[in-house]
Parts: structure tokens; C-alpha cells; sequence
């Protein structure tokens, strides 16, 4: 089972999370929203007091949690695969650049790299 986070933790953040939404109408030049303000004050306190109350809701945030992980993280991965990998791919091939060096060469012997600059012993290493 994966920890969860405290019950502390998690009410200070969604007293943070509606105080911010109650709040955010002030820096439009517009009226306050009243109905997210006692709610972060009854986050606040049951933060502060480690309350049990808060124990389902967070649990439920953070399964929601997982349940993006699993839906975001393939998306961000496919995106960066089809946007970033995939054109890079395709301009080296365009290119014929071999940057791994991957290509069989028949008349050689030895796909061996010689360095070119020489290294010390290795006996003291830090």
C-alpha cells in the first residue's frame, strides 16, 4: 500500500486551495467569494488538529491522484516521443548520421575505439 499523506498536511492544503479560489476575485477588481472561505476554515482547523474526519478525503485525493498519473503520464510520454524523438529520428536518417555507430562495416576487423588521449592509472580514483 502507498503512504498516504498526513491528515495535517492535506487540510492545510485545501484550506490553501479554497482560501486562494475565495480569495482570487480581489485581484480582478471584483467582489469576494464568500462560500470557499468557511470551508478553508473548517480544512484549517480539522488540518490543525489532525483530524480522523479527513482520513476519506484523503484517501480519495489521493487515489484521484493515481488515477491521473495513470491517465497523464502516457500522454506526456507519447508526446514526447512523437514530438521531440520521432522528428530528431527521422532528421538523422534524412542526414545519414550514425550517431550510435550501429551500422555493420564489412571490411573491418574490430569495432574497438582507440582513445586518443590517455588516461592515468587508476589507483587513486578520488
Amino acid at each position: 500500500m502507498k503512504k498516504i499523506s498526513s491528515n495535517k498536511s492535506f487540510g492545510i492544503l485545501f484550506f490553501i486551495v479554497f482560501f486562494l479560489i475565495g480569495i482570487w476575485p480581489l485581484f480582478n477588481g471584483e467582489a469576494l467569494r464568500i462560500w470557499p472561505i468557511p470551508i478553508a476554515l473548517i480544512f484549517l482547523v480539522l488540518g490543525l488538529i489532525n483530524s480522523k474526519i479527513l482520513t476519506p478525503l484523503n484517501l480519495i485525493w489521493v487515489k484521484f491522484g493515481e488515477l491521473l498519473g495513470k491517465i497523464i503520464a502516457p500522454i506526456v510520454m507519447a508526446l514526447v516521443y512523437f514530438v521531440v524523438l520521432t522528428p530528431i529520428s527521422l532528421i538523422l536518417r534524412l542526414v545519414n548520421k550514425d550517431i550510435l555507430k550501429l551500422k555493420i562495416l564489412k571490411n573491418t576487423d574490430s569495432y574497438w575505439i582507440k582513445r586518443k588521449k590517455k588516461i592515468g592509472s587508476m589507483k587513486k580514483q578520488f
